[in-house]
């Protein structure tokens, strides 16, 4: 693909595609109140362990993508490492992340676009499937075209998110500090408390719990990995839009939520308040800016459910683009625009199945809220498989001494492989239905993917010889992988 593709991506347009899938503002808006209820005023501190969570995971992409780089992302890296029945397995699983996820983010978007609506006054935006639809044919017009139009648009529409959240961390934590942030409906100021950064009471074994709602709000992290083929000195880049996309959001994920703490206060009242906020920067922004600012923050609700769409649907694209290159789909799906070097159709098919997948959940009679939650819990199910599938290959890179990694650093991937164990097995436990349902749901996706590995021998070969030639940084260990591996 990379020789199709007449211009190359910088290193901030590879991130902005990370960025528009985590999708901050949505997660800031969304994942503050359930951490609340769970971990009490520590939330800014489950943030930073959260963060390092998050970064033992990253370690496995970092490190590989210096060696490796595809647009299958997770495909190629496990297919490289441990074998092409790997590679298939975790980059399946992947598929099924951004599949879903592609699903959600477009509820989402008549999640947030209704709000929006009701705060300029009109009580009835329509059905939700509307702007569903709507927000599918918006990514798809920007996607078929340069993919540095959708990188510079994901850029543009999370950076007005990023900016207006930024300007309510000032003037809450400024306000805290000097003493001069009264709230525009009166009150006090917020009260500048470091105490959230520690477990204040609260009990590790809940914190560590809550840590799971943080980490969810870094999903979607490794995305740019898919543009490894269509970025300027990706053995670079990549790595670098990896690293530089979990620590900016992290860093911005940790301020926000001491924000956030501090915004509706640390006391009791004010964690009780915080935990059953529906919109908490929309609240926050209405009482100590005004209503006017608080219209500004859910619009860029709205815009940042487009661009987590957007960014979904060029994911998804580059990994069906990938299958079908080595066979698994039909061909036509591997065929790029000579001019723009965009899998056009295999984009087409991701976001054309998508949308038939929220439209029977519509006329299923299932709202955009739990429609979002619903498929936002399957993605991420999944996501935590083809996670866990690069941590093994990272650690067989290493043992293997295939590149210049000391032996010790293998204890980063191993800690973040069990840490993703825990994460799923709170995701998996404790849960009523629908939600009890939904790892059974991932593991048969995953399922379908051991099915086609061993149903088709055939593809698994096709698929290591392709990597041989593609991967050009591989050697001959690639090759003893996949004369192994059939």
């Amino acid at each position: 693909m990379a020789k199709q593709t007449p211009r190359k991506l910088k290193l901030w347009e590879a991130l902005a595609l990370s960025v528009g899938l985590m999708g901050p503002t949505l997660a800031m808006g969304l994942n503050g109140p359930g951490v609340a209820a769970t971990a009490g005023k520590a939330v800014p501190l489950v943030f930073v362990l959260g963060l390092i969570g998050v970064g033992l995971v990253g370690y496995g992409f970092w490190r590989l993508t210096q060696h490796f780089n595809h647009a299958g992302s997770v495909y190629a890296l496990a297919g490289a490492t441990i074998g092409p029945r790997a590679g298939f397995f975790g980059g399946f699983a992947l598929l099924g992340t951004y599949i879903f996820f592609l699903i959600c983010t477009n509820a989402a978007a008549g999640v947030f676009a209704n709000a929006f609506l009701q705060q300029l006054g009109v009580h009835d935006g329509g059905p939700w499937i509307i702007f569903a639809i709507l927000t599918a044919i918006g990514i798809s017009i920007l996607n078929v075209r340069d993919t540095r139009i959708t990188a510079r648009t994901l850029l543009a529409i999370e950076g007005l998110g990023i900016l207006a959240m930024l300007v309510l961390a000032l003037v809450i934590v400024g306000g805290s500090i000097t003493g001069t942030g009264h709230g525009s409906k009166g009150g006090g100021p917020a009260q500048f408390d470091l105490s959230t950064f520690t477990s204040g009471g609260t009990t590790w074994g809940a914190i560590m719990t809550a840590t799971v709602f943080a980490f969810l709000s870094w999903a979607g992290f490794e995305a740019c990995a898919s543009l490894g083929e269509e970025t300027d000195d990706p053995k670079r880049n990549i790595p670098r839009a990896l690293v530089g996309s979990v620590i900016l959001t992290g860093l911005l994920y940790v301020l926000m939520m001491f924000t956030e703490t501090i915004g509706f206060g640390t006391d009791e009242a004010g964690v009780k308040a915080f935990s059953e906020a529906e919109s908490p920067l929309s609240t926050l922004s209405d009482h100590f800016i005004g209503t006017w600012f608080g219209l500004i923050v859910a619009f860029t609700a709205v815009a940042s459910a487009f661009a987590s769409s957007l960014s979904s649907s060029a994911a998804a694209s580059r990994m069906v683009y990938a299958l079908a290159r080595d066979g698994f789909g039909p061909k036509r799906l591997a065929a790029v625009d000579e001019r723009t070097g965009v899998p056009r159709q295999a984009l087409i098919a991701a976001v054309g199945v998508t949308l038939v997948a929220d439209i029977i959940v519509w006329l299923s009679g299932v709202g955009a809220f739990d429609a979002y939650y619903w498929f936002a819990t399957l993605g991420v199910l999944c996501i935590l498989v083809a996670y866990a599938v690069v941590g093994v290959g990272v650690i067989v890179f290493i043992l293997k001494r295939r590149g210049p990694i000391r032996m010790w650093e293998a204890i980063f991937p191993t800690v973040g492989i069990l840490y993703l164990l825990f994460v799923f097995y709170k995701q998996s436990t404790g849960q009523e239905a629908p939600y009890s349902y939904f790892p059974w749901i991932a593991g048969v996706w995953c399922l379908i993917g051991v099915i086609v590995i061993f149903a088709a021998p055939g593809l698994t070969s096709r698929i290591g010889q392709r990597l041989t030639r593609e991967l050009t940084n591989t050697g001959s260990d690639v090759d003893e992988m996949v004369e192994a591996d059939q």
